[in-house]
């Protein structure tokens, strides 16, 4: 499952406005995936926003998504939007540009998959980080993290990039049609605002739309963990390389506790 029109606005609404409402002024943005486009629609509700730059490996994904997604059709018609069909890591290499935000919307890491690469510290380190304009935020979705779930990969993510960024926020958020919690990991080597009165007043004056799913309270309620959670992420001391990287299981492969 990667997204269902019933619920992919939580998923979306958790991915990209906690980094455009804590950043400053962002008006730039570079997307890493995200063919469906959703993404993009959330991003460009911030009236602030100059340049969106979606960059998916998958073409027929993407053309796919353009034809059906009704949602998306304007997201996919602003002239604000730049769609890149390329690798996502091969792209920001060789892009002179920087960014005021970059957001990983990626497949989960599976073992073969063309995206567990994006996961690594020297990919956060050496990419990631110098392509982001001051003040800039990077965030990441961080796969599942329920109570049984979050030790495969999520705990991990975010302790990989807890050594690359000086501040880093990770939060979670149920998503019915993935059938667990769900995690993404937010950072940036600036002090993060998350005042909910201050989020709510942003919302108000920069976002030029609907929420359906955030506002200033449920943001500090997603990044308020549960003990479990919160332990286990304190406690993880894996680091993610490309040499010892772990794994979403497979369809077919049990949960192993």
């Amino acid at each position: 499952m990667q997204s269902a029109e019933k619920d992919e606005f939580i998923y979306h609404e958790c991915l990209i406005h906690p980094p455009l409402l804590c950043h400053p002024n962002p008006k730039t943005l570079f997307i890493m995936g995200g063919g469906e486009g959703s993404a993009a629609r959330e991003a460009l509700k911030h009236v602030s926003i100059e340049e969106v730059v979606m960059c998916d490996i998958d073409k027929e994904v993407v053309d796919f998504c353009k034809k059906h997604l009704t949602e998306n059709h304007e997201a996919f018609s602003s002239e604000k939007l730049k769609l890149v069909i390329n690798d996502a890591k091969v792209e920001l290499q060789n892009r002179k540009g920087k960014f005021d935000i970059i957001v990983g919307d990626l497949a989960d890491p599976v073992e073969g998959g063309p995206c567990y690469q994006l996961y690594t510290k020297s990919f956060y380190e050496k990419i990631i980080k110098p392509k982001l304009n001051k003040n800039g935020i990077f965030v990441t979705q961080a796969g599942p993290a329920g109570i049984f779930s979050h030790k495969e990969v999520f705990s991990s993510i975010y302790n990989t990039i807890k050594q690359v960024f000086k501040y880093v926020i990770p939060y979670t958020a149920h998503v019915p049609s993935f059938a667990d919690t769900w995690g993404w990991v937010m950072a940036s080597d600036e002090p993060f605002s998350v005042d909910a009165k201050e989020i709510d007043r942003r919302i108000e004056k920069r976002i030029d739309g609907n929420l359906l799913y955030l506002n200033g309270a449920a943001f500090l309620s997603l990044a308020t963990l549960n003990k479990v959670v919160l332990t286990s992420l304190v406690k993880e001391t894996h680091v993610y390389t490309e040499e010892d990287a772990r794994f979403i299981h497979g369809h077919g492969v049990a949960y192993r506790h």
